[in-house]
Order: C-alpha cells, then structure tokens, then sequence
C-alpha cells in the first residue's frame, strides 16, 4: 500500500512538473511599446515641410504638415497583436505571463480635416487569432479548442464607433494619448469597449498603441482549465501595435466595402 501511495504521489508530482514546464514558465515578453523616436521626431514641421501638397506625407523624421493626415490609411506590415494572461498552478501564480502574438492583422482607417482639425471618422482593425503563437505551441494548440477557442471564433474585429479628434500637437511627432470607442467582436460577442491608446505620427506613417483589460466573462469566455492543474486567472489583455501607412492595399477596398466593415462615422 505505501509503495502504491509512493507511486502516486510520484505521479502527481511530474504531472504537476509537466504542468508547470509546459504552461507557468511564462514568456518573460515585455507589454508591447512604441518605438523609440528619432531624433527630429517630435520637432515641429519646417517651413519647407509646411509647403508639402495636401494629402501628402511628412518627410520621414518630421511631424505631419496641414492636412496631410486626411486620406484613408492601411494597416501596414509588422503590426502586431495578441494576448497576455496569468496562468496559475493549483492556485499558485506564475511567475510571469503567458503571452500569445500575431502579425496576422488588417485593416483601416479613415481621417478628416475640417476647421484645422483632424479627426478619426473610421477604423477597423480585424486579427487571425488562428495566427497566435506564444512561446509553447503546446499551449496554443490547446486554445484551439479552449479560452477563445480559434477553430471556432478565428477572428476577433475591433470597429471604431466614435470619432476621434487627433490632438494638435500630434502634427509634430509628438506621441499623443487617444481613447478608442468602439465594437469588439470577440469569441462570438460583440460589446462595447473604450480602448486607452497612445498614437504619433512618424514619417509617413502612424503608429498606434493600445491595449484593453476585460474580464473573460464579458465574452463568454471560460477560462482554460488543464485538468485541475493549470488555470488562468479571470480577466485577460488585449493588446495591439499598429503601423498605418497611406492607401488601400491591392483589392481591399470592394472587399471592404461589400462586407460593411468600413462605415464612415459622422464628423465631429
């Protein structure tokens, strides 16, 4: 009898083990930030950048000029998008958060100029969630069909509902703070979300940086749960880095346009 008690134990013990190996090491990756600015990034425009054609963009280095944010803006490449949350083993934290990105990520957006000031009137922002991969491919498979359960839901889509005024200094280069109001479609549900952001325009092209804490349940998300053993904490983090750059990409535009994702908000 204690030999088999000793066996048990001894199981439980790797299996704990295994656990903690596969799942609460954690990535040890920093939250996402903006890129270190160039030197000339935050400098106001020159007189001969002022004189830059409408609807075109700044040199890169410098802030934009007037009106040359208006036009429709794409996501670029090397955005990136993802998870980050907090396993637990029986009850006990890890040391780190578990982290899970993708530089599967599209969209656009949309900026006005009225009365000297620029506005974001349209935006979306939609990421494969099938994409994610995080520093154990164990653990994303399993959200296949766990927490947001991508073979279901492979796609999660962030739709700006209110527009939003771009403070003036942000014609500069200098990194400004934004609130992103909007719908996320998420695991199935759609609810509506304020998103602190920080954005700044470099060269000729806008960066974006932003992300959400929610509660699982919001989204009728349950959290992973690993045969008792491995466990998430009850909220999670949304976060995203985008590069906007003029245009549509190649064929986008119809596309867009006849799946609704691109509605233009009313002006400010």
């Amino acid at each position: 009898m204690l030999a088999l008690v000793a066996v048990l134990g001894a199981g439980i013990v790797v299996g704990a083990y295994l656990a903690y190996d596969q799942f609460l090491r954690g990535d040890s990756v920093a939250p996402l930030a903006l890129p270190s600015a160039s030197a000339n990034a935050a400098a106001p425009a020159s007189p001969a950048s002022a004189a830059t054609a409408p609807g075109s963009a700044a040199p890169s280095g410098q802030g934009a000029t007037a009106n040359s944010l208006a036009g429709t803006w794409t996501v670029a490449a090397g955005s990136v998008a993802g998870y980050r949350v907090r396993e637990k083993l029986a009850g006990l934290p890890a040391q780190s958060d578990a982290v899970g990105r993708t530089e599967d990520v599209t969209g656009q957006v949309t900026i006005v100029e009225s009365g000297g000031v620029h506005s974001v009137t349209a935006a979306t922002l939609q990421v494969d969630l099938t994409r994610l991969t995080s520093d154990d491919g164990r653990r994303d498979r399993r959200l296949r069909e766990l927490g947001i359960e991508t073979n279901r839901f492979p796609t999660t889509r962030f739709t700006l509902t209110r527009p939003v005024a771009i403070p003036a200094e942000g014609l500069t280069g200098a990194t400004v703070d934004v609130t992103l109001t909007g719908d996320l479609d998420l695991h199935g549900v759609t609810k509506n979300v304020t998103i602190p952001s920080r954005a700044r325009v470099a060269g000729d092209e806008i960066e974006v940086l932003g992300s959400l804490t929610f509660p699982f349940s919001d989204f009728a998300i349950e959290p992973p749960n690993i045969a008792g053993f491995v466990t998430v904490e009850d909220e999670g983090t949304l976060e995203f880095l985008v590069s906007l750059a003029r245009g549509w990409p190649v064929g986008a535009e119809s596309g867009l346009q006849s799946s609704g994702f691109c509605g233009r908000l009313p002006q400010p």
